[in-house]
């Protein structure tokens, strides 16, 4: 009885062994989950808020000039705790993950999925693009290969790893889900937050809180996007309804690597321009200009970037990064609209007399932030 129970384990119904089933329901998605699995880590943070709290029966502004130690609001501050995904990208412990887990993090704790516990330092942030990057002290992790953004293909499987609702602790394994890269190239444009979500990866494979920083990863286990946040379609509601996005990985890795050579990515950029005008008949008759809409330049720096590379007073902007604009609202929209640092080339098109050209303006760093 014991030989037949002991063969009747060994082997399937058709008369296969145990490890020819167990191989039998291998599979892309299996055999991708098992490579990048080790590389993936759950993270706790720990926020310190500050709240400043005000009385609400002293709120005089003729008592609160006199008295301002009674009526100044009092700070509090308290310590809020969050988690996250992310992934190793190097074998000496660099991690990638979301700039809003980590932000305003005083404590950053990463689990591995062999159990351990490891402080994190935070190398670089880049609010803008929504990219951190840690880095673990010692050497032999694993981690995980990275992908193209070129050769994801619409249709193809999406494996969504990370640490929903901070299930990675109950076990030390990230959590799985699978579906397809539903579109790509989706831009969100700047949102509420001041983040610029531009090229997005759209999937339908679930996302959820915790899960952000998270590989997307294809069928052969490279990383293609990291997962950021889902739409849910209304305010009200939080839960995942099959639309989710990521960060197109090719970003990533050029974020990433401006914060390991430079330690941030410099926002604070300036082109020169300070006024300009919305064309109207009367700029146009005057100027004999060949175009009917767009903005004119009134003032400009001229020791500044736009008239380094060839901008003067009394041209006419007529669109930015191929984008047209015909209001100073317009123009500045545009120029907010687009991932821009210290050393991006802006490319205008101008309208000057009866000729339009195209300049290519080198982006520095404003007066202030060089003082």
């Amino acid at each position: 009885m014991i030989t037949s129970a002991y063969a009747q384990t060994a082997s399937g119904p058709d008369g296969q062994s145990t490890d020819q089933l167990y191989e039998s329901r291998q599979n892309a998605i299996t055999r991708a989950v098992a490579k990048v699995s080790p590389a993936v880590v759950g993270i706790n943070v720990t926020q310190v808020q500050r709240i400043v709290h005000r009385n609400p029966f002293y709120n005089d502004p003729f008592w609160g000039q006199l008295f301002p130690e009674l009526y100044r609001g009092r700070v509090y501050e308290r310590k809020v705790e969050s988690l996250g995904s992310g992934f190793i990208i190097s074998r000496d412990g660099y991690i990638v993950t979301n700039q809003h887990v980590v932000e305003n993090a005083s404590e950053i704790v990463v689990t591995l999925t062999d159990g351990r516990h490891l402080p994190a330092k935070l190398i670089g942030e880049d609010r803008l693009t929504d990219i951190a990057l840690l880095k673990l002290s010692g050497e032999a992790f694993p981690f995980i290969e990275l992908g193209r953004s070129g050769d994801i293909m619409v249709g193809e499987w999406a494996i969504a790893l990370g640490n929903p609702f901070g299930l990675f602790q109950l076990n030390d394994q990230p959590t799985v889900t699978v579906g397809v890269v539903s579109a790509i190239d989706r831009d969100w444009g700047r949102t509420n937050e001041g983040r610029l979500y531009l090229d997005m990866i759209q999937t339908d494979a679930a996302i959820n809180h915790g899960n952000s920083g998270g590989p997307l990863v294809n069928a052969p286990g490279q990383v293609i996007g990291m997962n950021t946040f889902i739409f849910t379609g209304s305010q009200y509601q939080e839960g995942f309804i099959g639309i989710g996005f990521a960060l197109p990985i090719d970003k990533v890795k050029e974020v990433v690597a401006e914060i390991k050579q430079k330690g941030t990515i410099n926002r604070d950029f300036w082109h020169g321009i300070y006024d300009l005008r919305a064309l109207n008949a009367r700029i146009i008759n005057s100027l004999d200009l060949s175009v009917k809409e767009g903005v004119i330049v009134t003032q400009i720096d001229p020791q500044g970037p736009a008239y380094k590379a060839g901008l003067r007073v009394y041209d006419v902007i007529v669109e930015v990064e191929k984008k047209p604009v015909s209001t100073p609202e317009d123009f500045v929209n545009t120029v907010g609209s687009l991932d821009l640092r210290v050393g991006s080339v802006l490319n205008l098109k101008v309208a000057r007399e009866k000729r339009t050209f195209t300049i290519a303006m080198k982006l520095e760093a404003s007066p202030e932030s060089r003082r």
